[in-house]
């Protein structure tokens, strides 16, 4: 439901932010005045009000100038010294005749599309950034549900965080400063909970061997050893941080423990006498900067700061962090996020899971495993039946072989004289959400960048420097890698290539659909597309 409609009241009025006695997720705004000043009505020929008296406005007036409530009739307040002192807030909800109580009070909330445009949705106070991310996939129309996220994002401050799924959206707003541009994206979010299915996320160096309990465990069974028992070990490292009230960058050695954030004065020393208490993990969240080097003069692009929950966005309120590759970044607030939330994060990613199984189950699909290991190379060659191929080699040479395969069949199948090829179009590829048009390098990076930087991650674009001519972007390893996707000509029929001609696809989605379940000359099989929605 779309909500435009704003209201402009005169007088001495100042627009403050403060907790009510009716909801308790802090998000009503309230105006207070002073003392002296008198409530005057947004039009002279409406009489002034006392403060004990329940004022109702509404935009629509009646012929005699009157304004109409939209609720209930002013009637005398019998108890004003209990609801309305001298110097207590009027909340907002009751000027406008509504209900404040938390149990049916409706807010709105205003998501953004990463084209730019906006969608207003009407919820309760205690919605959660899951309800809101499943209602903009049906309003949307998504192909799928699976890894959709809120982004909260302070442009002017240049910092961003995806919302837990557990989060109460209203909640997060009422953080939010009166006069800024704060506001919320609906994108996709790859790697929210990728530190689940790796079992080496957490490189050893940054595991503290002061307990000697964790020794020789790998990171997933820390992960698992800190979600069943509580107890987990120390996460130590070097960063770069700004000195308050300065330009200035100096390395600190940090360690997270879950009584919160230390630096040490003195090298890596662990010593009381030489750790720094810096920060609560209960009362603070972390964000990704975005373009860190020139809004703060960082040393490298791989930034990020801790800021208290509770407190309006302010830059003097902020600690910035610099961390030396995008590893150790991702891993230092993912060991934030799992030190705050514990058990909650599990569950959250239990719940994804299961609804992802759900939508498959729906759509009555093929079931694809999401890992590689449980791909094997068959041969359907003999008699008997399928075999599974265990020599390396000969996998690879049948997947060579399948490949060419595949494109006789087709050139066969379009060869035909009923065939109706001719209707196809070449462009088929610019319906696929994975295809983006003629968005450049830079621009292709920071997308998926911004939707998680795993594996198998892609894009496919128009190339700028060769004519007809397509470019795949692929995340591998935390880095996009760029393939170049040329056009040939072979017995009077155009194909696509990417390895100089040994492999040929007639289009785009041959392609793509190809590299799905075949790595061919790529690190790493097509998984994940990099998807933009409007709103």
């Amino acid at each position: 439901m779309l909500l435009e409609n704003s209201m402009e009241v005169e007088g001495p009025w100042r627009e403050v932010s403060r907790r009510t006695d009716g909801p308790e997720d802090g998000s009503t705004r309230v105006a207070s005045r002073p003392p002296s000043s008198s409530l005057r009505a947004p039009s002279a020929d409406v009489p002034s009000l006392c403060r004990s008296l329940p004022v109702s406005i509404s935009p629509n007036r009646s012929k005699g100038g009157e304004s109409q409530s939209s609720s209930m009739p002013s009637i005398p307040n019998p108890f004003p010294e209990l609801c309305s002192p001298a110097h207590s807030p009027v909340p907002m909800g009751a000027l406008l005749g509504q209900s404040t109580s938390s149990a049916g009070a409706t807010h709105v909330v205003k998501v953004y599309g990463e084209d730019g445009r906006s969608r207003s949705l009407w919820v309760h106070a205690g919605t959660t950034a899951r309800d809101v991310s499943r209602m903009l996939v049906q309003t949307a129309h998504c192909a799928d549900q699976e890894s959709w996220a809120l982004i909260e994002l302070h442009p002017a401050l240049g910092l961003e965080r995806c919302l837990e799924d557990h989060e109460t959206v209203v909640e997060v707003q009422a953080t939010w400063p009166l006069e800024g541009d704060n506001r919320l994206l609906f994108r996709k979010n790859y790697a929210k909970y990728e530190f689940f299915k790796k079992p080496m996320f957490f490189p050893e160096h940054m595991i503290s061997d002061s307990a000697d309990v964790n020794k020789g465990m790998t990171s997933s069974e820390l992960i698992q050893n800190l979600l069943n028992s509580g107890s987990c070990p120390e996460i130590q490292g070097f960063l770069q941080v700004r000195e308050p009230s300065r330009k200035a960058w100096k390395r600190f050695c940090f360690f997270l423990r879950r009584s919160g954030l230390y630096c040490s004065t003195k090298g890596s020393s662990k010593e009381p006498r030489h750790l720094q208490y810096v920060a609560d993990l209960e009362d603070l969240n972390i964000y990704g900067v975005i373009d860190g080097r020139k809004l703060y003069g960082a040393p490298s692009d791989f930034t990020f700061c801790i800021k208290p929950s509770r407190n309006r966005a302010r830059s003097r309120d902020m600690k910035l962090l610099c961390a030396e590759n995008e590893q150790i970044r991702t891993c230092w607030t993912t060991a934030f996020r799992l030190f705050k939330y514990g058990k909650q994060l599990q569950c959250n990613y239990q719940l994804s899971q299961s609804i992802r199984l759900q939508e498959g189950a729906v759509r009555q699909g093929p079931k694809h495993s999401v890992t590689e290991a449980s791909l094997v190379a068959m041969d359907f060659s003999g008699k008997a039946g399928g075999r599974v191929i265990e020599n390396p080699k000969e996998a690879q040479h049948a997947e060579q072989e399948e490949g060419l395969a595949w494109r006789k069949k087709t050139a066969l199948r379009y060869s035909l004289p009923n065939t109706c090829h001719g209707s196809r179009s070449t462009s088929i590829h610019q319906t696929q959400p994975w295809f983006h048009g003629g968005v450049s390098r830079g621009e292709a990076q920071r997308l998926i960048e911004e939707q998680g930087l795993v594996d198998g991650m892609f894009l496919i674009r128009d190339s700028q420097q060769h004519a007809k001519c397509f470019v795949l972007s692929l995340c591998y390893k935390l880095k996009t890698k760029h393939y170049l996707i040329i056009p040939c000509e072979e017995g009077g029929r155009n194909y696509y290539t990417m390895d100089d001609g040994v492999t040929l696809f007639i289009d785009l989605l041959q392609l793509v659909e190809f590299h799905q379940i075949n790595r061919g000359i790529l690190p790493v099989c097509l998984k994940h597309p990099c998807v933009c929605v409007a709103l």
